[in-house]
């Protein structure tokens, strides 16, 4: 069973005239490019020399709107020099990812390399069967060049020389992130290696944020030092301080309203949650490790008793 297959040069006859434009939308997310990237650059590293490699893409289609969320490696076979899909492979992956990602379906599929071949035809006629109208998406991974080394592209059926034919029409597509990838993907690009600490932006807004934080504290604990010595008489009253320092306890009935503490308790109890779900844990593997171990220290007192009742 093969894994990758060696890169097709590029052929002619595979793209419709200039000037068809496609007929739905495609946005993808970053999850997808770096699932290709990081299946093809395992690939070379196994094979030792670049290599192309498939996948299926998977996702929601509203309408004419496609979006690819995410991807899966295919298994195929090379058979006389063409490329067999493994479709019992991908009707078992299809039932995992259906029980994972029920909302999302089969969209399409992936490959690597530099212009459509006529080698992606005959794998495209073979998707056919799982959806009749599939994208394509290529990934140029040797591309030199500042933008997305990637193309979208939908298959239409042509007469050429008095025959239907399956060709590609090129696709515009956008990038659709949500806020944990773009977490992800921001620390992705600014990881740093050696004894450089890892950075992101992401880390230094919440750096800010802490150190915004610690500064208002500090702030307000000057302020009550402030007030409280004027109640005792220990420094004489400052009305303008005052007035402030009462214009800042003005607003703390904003905090009160319905809408904060319904938030406020929920977020609490979230974190209460999560505190008590790891010091169960943290119980649980302590009576596994007992349990254990008493089960050892009994089935070896129990060996010692019946040795000893042979001898005796």
């Amino acid at each position: 069973m093969a894994t990758s297959m060696e890169v097709d040069p590029p052929g002619n006859g595979v793209m419709a005239v200039a000037g068809t434009t496609g007929s739905v939308s495609v946005s993808v997310h970053p999850l997808v490019i770096m699932n290709i990237s990081e299946h093809w650059t395992r690939a070379r590293a196994q094979e030792g020399k670049p290599v192309q490699v498939l996948g299926a893409l998977i996702g929601q289609q509203k309408g004419r709107k496609i979006e690819v969320m995410n991807s899966f490696e295919l298994v195929f076979n090379i058979i006389e020099g063409d490329v067999v899909v493994n479709m019992e492979y991908y009707n078992l992956k299809e039932q995992q990812f259906k029980q994972v990602f029920s909302e999302m379906d089969f969209l399409g599929w992936y490959t690597t390399g530099d212009l459509p071949a006529p080698g992606d035809i005959k794998v495209h006629k073979q998707i056919f069967q799982i959806n009749e109208s599939p994208i394509f998406l290529k990934l140029n991974p040797l591309a030199r060049k500042s933008d997305l080394p990637i193309s979208v592209y939908e298959s239409v059926i042509d007469l050429v020389n008095g025959e239907a034919t399956v060709l590609f029409v090129q696709l515009d597509y956008t990038l659709a992130t949500e806020e944990a990838e773009r977490i992800g993907v921001d620390h992705v690009a600014r990881v740093t290696t050696g004894d450089a600490t890892d950075s992101s932006t992401v880390a230094e807004h919440l750096q800010a944020q802490h150190s915004a934080i610690k500064m208002l504290h500090s702030r307000i604990q000057l302020i009550l030092k402030y007030i409280t010595a004027v109640e005792k008489g220990e420094i004489p009253k400052n009305h303008d301080v005052l007035r402030e320092a009462y214009s800042l306890c003005y607003r703390l009935p904003v905090l009160s309203t319905l809408n904060f503490k319904e938030d406020y308790y929920n977020q609490c109890s979230d974190v209460c949650l999560m505190a008590y779900l790891g010091a169960m844990t943290r119980g649980c593997n302590t009576m596994n490790q007992f349990v254990n171990k008493f089960n050892m220290l009994y089935d070896r007192q129990g060996m010692g008793r019946r040795m000893r009742g042979l001898f005796f």
